[in-house]
């Protein structure tokens, strides 16, 4: 599901260790008895739209491994009619016992079934919720939909089933739909007649390979697709009625990207044909449905000509990650929810290698540095969680959808993948896919398996960055020259963001590559340990070594002082843009763990005006934006604001306002940062009213934006907006009615979130509350006006005001724990205080750890606000 070579090697010295023990599901875990096994479900639906409502009916043909009376299985907000069980030849009733907290069935019947194979038939209904999940309506202007959301335990609505990924089974599903509707589900239609009343069809479908039964997936309504195909698979991209025209870059770009995964895995798509489905309403951005993807329709439906840049990368990022997943997931699945980092954490590693191949110029390799650094700033925290986290309720499942297991997890197999090669890498992936293809396996699979292709110590790598939670500093001492080498002594602990935090013994096995020269070569690897180690770097004398050469590591790097000084002025040259991105946010770290200072920041960050990599360029743009709001003050901010006009002004007089014939998507996407920046932080009069100009100019006209790049469109319309009167909320409204894309919608849409006058907050705020808002989006609405400070504490008091009918309305995997951190920026002890007492009464299933990640987010910030803002203040005095 979609809320990322070693140039030569050295022997690396591996401590002794003793690996953390496989986590067990704790006693009581809400797990099913292993006597019954399913094997296939005979599956059929008889749909009513119209009434919101399903009758189902269910053969499963199981395994019963030893004599019973009583087979338990997963069912909610279901209601059974009829449980008959055979077995042995003889057929007798079952007594049905639920069970609402562990959403479970129990089938008693009165003589035994015998040991050996047995068939359960269940008839029952249940209701198209508006939930977002299970069986569920989805809405446009003109017609609902019915179409599926399993993952993770959601299956259990739909049809009474084993719902835990370990219970693979195939699938032959049949569904009776209202006469010109179109059904779509994992297999390929194999028949479709008429009847059985005069205003039905029924359409089967062929039995799916074994599979989970969260991967299951039905969707009904009056679907339009395009086709295509790529190595004989023949491939679909469906719109709801009149969006088809939409879906013309999603085809293309899947059949590049299933084409490149076909020639990378040693077994080619498995599963006869795919199809891609964009849904109206749609709680995650994508789910991997065995050959039938779902998404959000802005995940997978633009207009190619007049898309954005950003707006084509995520679109294919989230094809090429849920595509990715029909191997890592479907083919091969994790055996229980704790190893979700299999399924997640490999497809965001795989998303990347498409995209890098066939569009170089998007830079994707930062993408990848970006998505790691955004894991270490979550495992930073003393509130974080190990990859491999014990779960049980479906509450605490849903919780592992987050950094840990997708950004984290790919992040350490970019790792990996470096230190022991590409070329061994595959083939210890091709293995471990060959070897649980239609099974399931777990975290100790898949290290045994890349160990066994490589000859390198992945088993007692991994497990140090998998069972214990956070990330390492690796540190590096002065270097030493001596008459024939340089020498340096690395040293690790665990990093926290949060200054003053106890050390502890956590310890890893870190393979670090280094760079020593100015070529851009890799000059070293080694495996840092527990124990400090000491090691020659370098032929010769050399002034400075980069401790993560690649970008690929998993950890954040200090380096003494002399060091930096002596590698700053080669940051341009001596520095790909990935290792350019972590050399910045190591700094940006060692300051929020109160190990650097502000001043040591903004000195290394006046290096990177010039920053080619538009990637490279936000992350340093959003760290000034931090400064700028929290660590300033009335009279540091006009000088601040001074720093960034002067330091962003020669990059901007470069590239201009207009885009360039013949420029390539990044440097249109660096403009638009530029601009953003410039006008946001810098407060730029001219960029400020040249926005406003442009996005005047272009609502007048026909179209709504014929006259705005895409790409800059964005930027454009939030600087225009946090400025902007009730006339321009006005025109944002329309724009946002008359876009001809989802992503075009969006950007017109949200932009209410970025004004800044109180009576359009207001108003703003009050769409929560309209039929307007979808379910989907309402989270992600909420959370944006807690990024715009004018807005913040209005957001929060309307918050707290319409709980009870805001909370029923976000829906989605994720929803909670999305408006939870939004709250992270708040940076006062007042403002913490009212979260915490806030959520300690107001239900919100799910978002513990989201809550305690974001409490620590503020002290984080309370703290830097204390220590740094008077440094600031200093250091833009001296210049």
């Amino acid at each position: 599901m979609t809320f990322r070579r070693l140039a030569a090697a050295l022997t690396g010295v591996i401590a002794a260790l003793v690996l953390l023990p496989i986590l067990a599901p704790p006693v009581g875990a809400q797990r099913l008895p292993q006597t019954v096994t399913p094997g296939h479900y005979d599956l059929s639906f008889v749909v009513d739209i119209p009434r919101q409502r399903f009758e189902g009916s269910e053969t499963i043909h199981v395994q019963v491994s030893q004599p019973t009376r009583r087979v338990v299985l997963n069912a909610a907000e279901l209601t059974f009619r009829e449980v008959t069980i055979v077995s042995g030849g003889a057929m007798q009733p079952a007594d049905v016992t639920l069970d609402r907290n562990s959403e479970t069935a129990a089938l008693t019947v009165a003589t035994p079934l015998a040991a050996g194979a047995a068939e359960i038939r269940i008839k029952y209904e249940g209701v198209l919720s508006n939930q977002l999940r299970g069986f569920y309506i989805s809405r446009t202007d003109k017609r609902s939909y019915a179409v599926t959301q399993f993952e993770a335990t959601d299956a259990r609505r739909a049809f009474p089933s084993f719902d835990e990924p370990e219970y693979k089974a195939t699938f032959a599903v049949t569904l009776t739909i209202a006469r010109g509707d179109v059904a779509i589900s994992n297999g390929r239609v194999i028949s479709d007649t008429p009847g059985p009343g005069p205003d039905q069809h029924t359409v089967r479908f062929s039995t799916s390979p074994k599979m989970s039964t969260y991967l299951v997936a039905m969707a009904v309504g009056d679907f339009e697709c395009l086709e295509g195909a790529a190595d004989a698979i023949p491939i679909r991209v469906c719109a709801t009625a009149g969006k088809s025209h939409l879906a013309r870059l999603a085809l293309d770009l899947t059949q590049q990207i299933l084409s490149f995964f076909n020639d990378y895995y040693s077994i080619t798509y498995p599963f006869g044909k795919l199809d891609m489905v964009a849904i109206p309403d749609f709680a995650a951005g994508a789910m991997e449905n065995t050959a039938a993807i779902f998404y959000r329709e802005t995940a997978l439906l633009a207009d190619s000509a007049t898309a954005s840049v950003a707006t084509q990368k995520d679109i294919a990022a989230t094809i090429a990650h849920e595509v990715a997943h029909q191997w890592f997931g479907n083919l091969v699945t994790m055996r229980w929810w704790d190893d979700l980092w299999l399924n997640e954490g490999f497809a965001t590693w795989m998303e990347s290698r498409p995209l890098a191949a066939s569009r170089p110029e998007w830079n994707i390799p930062v993408d990848d540095a970006r998505a790691t650094q955004s894991a270490l700033g979550v495992d930073s925290l003393r509130s974080t969680r190990a990859v491999r986290t014990a779960v049980q309720t479906p509450n605490q499942i849903e919780s592992l959808f987050d950094a840990i297991s997708y950004q984290k997890g790919g992040a350490l197999l970019r790792m990996i993948e470096q230190y022991v090669g590409a070329g061994p890498f595959r083939d210890g992936i091709n293995a471990y896919l060959k070897t649980h293809a239609y099974g399931n396996a777990t975290s100790a699979d898949f290290w045994t398996a890349i160990a066994q292709a490589s000859g390198k110590p992945v088993d007692r790598i991994l497990p140090t960055f998998i069972n214990q939670p956070g990330a390492p500093l690796v540190e590096l001492s002065a270097l030493t020259c001596t008459a024939t080498d340089t020498r340096a002594t690395f040293s690790q602990q665990r990093f926290f963001s949060e200054g003053g935090a106890p050390r502890t013994t956590d310890a890893w096995q870190i393979p670090a590559c280094l760079k020593t020269t100015t070529t851009a070569e890799e000059s070293a690897c080694l495996v840092v340990p527990a124990e400090q180690i000491s090691m020659s770097v370098a032929q010769g004398c050399v002034p400075w070594v980069f401790a993560n050469a690649g970008a690929h590591g998993y950890y954040r790097t200090l380096y003494p002082p002399a060091m930096l000084r002596a590698l700053a002025p080669r940051i341009q040259e001596a520095l790909t843009a990935p290792e350019r991105l972590v050399l910045i946010e190591d700094e940006w770290a060692l300051v929020r763990a109160n190990r650097h200072s502000a001043a040591d920041y903004l000195t290394l960050a006046t290096g990177y005006g010039r920053e080619s990599s538009s990637g490279v360029f936000t992350e340093v743009a959003d760290r000034l934006e931090f400064i700028h709001e929290y660590l300033t003050t009335e009279a540091s901010r006009r000088p601040f604001e001074t720093f960034v006009r002067a330091m962003m002004r020669p990059l901007y007089d470069e590239l201009g306002f207009v885009p360039m014939p013949g420029e390539d998507d990044d440097r249109r996407l660096l403009r638009a940062v530029v601009v953003k920046t410039l006008g946001g932080i810098g407060n730029d009069d001219e960029i400020l009213s040249r926005a406003r100009e442009t996005l005047d100019r272009s609502l007048n006209q026909e179209g709504a934006s014929s006259a705005l790049d895409p790409t800059l469109r964005e930027s454009v319309v939030a600087l225009a907006a946090a400025r902007g009167d009730a006339t321009l909320y006005t025109a944002l409204l329309g724009a946002a009615d008359r876009a001809k894309s989802p992503g075009e919608r969006n950007v017109y849409f949200y932009a209410a979130t970025d004004f800044r006058d109180p009576a359009l907050v207001d108003r703003a705020l009050q769409r929560a509350l309209s039929t307007e808002l979808r379910a989907q989006d309402m989270a992600r609405y909420l959370a944006s006006f807690f990024d715009n400070p004018a807005a913040r504490p209005r957001a929060w008091s309307f918050l707290k005001s319409n709980w009870k009918e805001l909370e029923p309305r976000m829906r989605g995997l994720t929803a909670g724990a999305v408006l939870v951190r939004s709250l992270g920026s708040f940076c006062d002890a007042s403002s913490r205080d009212d979260v915490r007492a806030f959520f300690s009464t107001s239900r919100m299933p799910g978002v513990s750890g989201a809550l305690n990640q974001t409490i620590e987010r503020i002290d984080n910030c309370i703290a830097l606000r204390e220590t740094e803002t008077r440094p600031v203040a200093e250091w833009l005095a001296a210049r």
